[in-house]
């Protein structure tokens, strides 16, 4: 066996990343790894390369223990991951990022230029790659980056080879290319883990593969053994484990529409939902399908260049965040630490940012504010005048929330409300998502979570390469049928 990882666990915070996970690759053999967003794939390859290291486990090397583990010891030992972008310095030539990482000598040695491009080229011959050498990385498109980088790694005598969703940015025909290069490698005895959430392509170019749920191997099948529903089923075939506080609304009007909305900047196109006042709708899909890009574009963070937004019934455009706002929408972010709140100011302080406006500041009001929403949203926490950091990630999430609420939105757009909080932190945010849209509020909340999106969701609409794949009621819709729209694997249904 190559490479192995056996009994491997990894908390953080408490939270398992991954538990008693095992894992096998054959020399001269693709094995893709597959599982939902936050199934432990990531944490996985980190521990393969040194960049984390496992609580519980070990991992072998032709049998051989790897200990103490650090990516410049997994890069020596031949263990490489080529990321969706690219680790190149742009501003560079090819062969000078070929050199950084394979070139011999230390600081002070002289520098065999012609030897360089030499070496560089033959790399670059070696899998087909037709790049001169002497080209700035940054003029080079995705694909081309992507055979610097496995040039890089062959340079380094890589033995395994970690690919992390390498065709999210390629052409059918880029792929295709990229696919070539890999069954060259596994005749050269090169193993490589496959990692996509394009399943279609497990079936061209993988020899097994294993499937992570919840942080757990439930499995390894030869691809002969497997198809493409009983793969999914495997992915996503637990019950829904918490219990969703899904109040029963009567839906008001139409409260926002978009059609035909796009953004070159953002990545999307053709975007088309409605959402009613009192409605819940969930915006799913995997990482990279333009959910997050799509809510930034609707609040004005990044221009809209073609389609139509509507706002209670008048077409609106939404040029900034600050117009976002004085239409009444409001948009917690993803990432509560860096966007959500500000770690070092109080939670007065926070709450208060978006709905106070400009001039001087009304002392009085801002307490009276923030006491209202801390109480409203039972945040819990020692002092006002503490910093929110020193508060816990559930609590972080009200106060973002309190922020937005305070502005008396008619729309919240949620990106990921429950991520990386507690359980019972992750039902009080469900229970006050329930409040708000009985009160006649429209919510659209984005989780990569499915229990969670089927649990909530008055409606699911799902994205797949910037654009909505399907829409799905809360009677219709199953794990099953929303995974296959995320991965592009079943005809759009239903109007948003």
């Amino acid at each position: 066996m190559l490479l192995s990882a056996m009994n491997v666990e990894k908390s953080y915070a408490g939270i398992a990343a991954l538990r008693h996970a095992s894992f096998e690759l054959r020399a001269g053999e693709v094995h893709a790894l597959v599982g939902e967003n936050g199934a432990g794939k990531s944490t996985l390859i980190k521990i393969f390369t040194g960049a984390v290291q496992a609580d519980e486990g070990e991992i072998r090397l032709n049998g051989e223990l790897v200990e103490q583990n650090t990516p410049h010891k997994a890069r020596t030992l031949g263990i490489v991951a080529i990321y969706q972008q690219p680790a190149l310095f742009p501003d560079l030539t090819v062969s000078e990022n070929l050199a950084m990482a394979n070139e011999p000598g230390g600081l002070w040695r002289v520098l065999d230029w012609k030897a360089r491009e030499r070496r560089a080229k033959a790399l670059l011959e070696e899998i087909g790659g037709h790049i001169d050498p002497g080209t700035l990385v940054s003029t080079l498109s995705m694909a081309e980056q992507q055979i610097v980088e496995i040039a890089r790694a062959l340079g380094g005598n890589a033995k395994v080879l970690i690919l992390d969703e390498p065709t999210a940015s390629l052409t059918e025909k880029e792929a295709q290319r990229l696919f070539g290069i890999i069954r060259d490698l596994r005749t050269r005895g090169v193993g490589l883990v496959y990692i996509s959430h394009r399943l279609e392509e497990l079936f061209e170019i993988a020899d097994r593969v294993t499937v992570l749920r919840d942080g757990q191997v439930i499995g390894t099948r030869e691809m002969g053994d497997v198809d493409r529903a009983g793969m999914i089923q495997m992915m996503v075939g637990r019950e829904l484990s918490a219990v969703f506080p899904k109040r029963e609304v009567e839906l008001g009007d139409v409260i926002l529409e978009t059609r035909g909305l796009r953004s070159r900047e953002a990545g999307i196109r053709d975007v088309s939902i409605s959402l009613r006042r009192g409605e819940i709708l969930g915006l799913s899909g995997m990482v990279g399908a333009g959910r997050t890009q799509f809510a930034e574009t609707l609040f004005g963070l990044t221009p809209a260049d073609g389609g139509m937004i509507r706002i209670a019934g008048r077409e609106e455009k939404v040029g900034s965040p600050g117009r976002a706002i004085e239409l009444g929408l409001a948009y917690v972010p993803e990432d509560r630490r860096r966007h959500g709140v500000i770690m070092d100011m109080p939670i007065p302080a926070n709450i208060t940012m978006a709905s106070l406006g400009t001039g001087f500041l009304n002392g009085k009001r801002e307490r009276r504010l923030a006491e209202e929403y801390k109480s409203r949203l039972q945040v819990k926490s020692g002092s006002m005048t503490a910093p929110v950091r020193e508060l816990s990630g559930g609590n972080q999430q009200k106060v973002a929330l309190g922020r937005w609420l305070a502005t008396n939105p008619k729309i919240l757009v949620l990106d990921e409300p429950t991520q990386g909080i507690d359980v019972g932190a992750k039902s009080e945010i469900h229970q006050l998502m329930g409040e708000l849209a009985a009160r006649g509020m429209g919510i659209i909340m984005i989780s990569s979570e499915l229990p969670e999106i089927l649990g909530m969701s008055d409606r699911i609409a799902v994205m797949h390469g910037g654009t909505i794949s399907g829409v799905l009621s809360r009677a219709e819709a199953t794990q099953e049928k929303v995974l296959a729209l995320a991965l592009g694997d079943a005809p759009a249904r239903g109007a948003a």
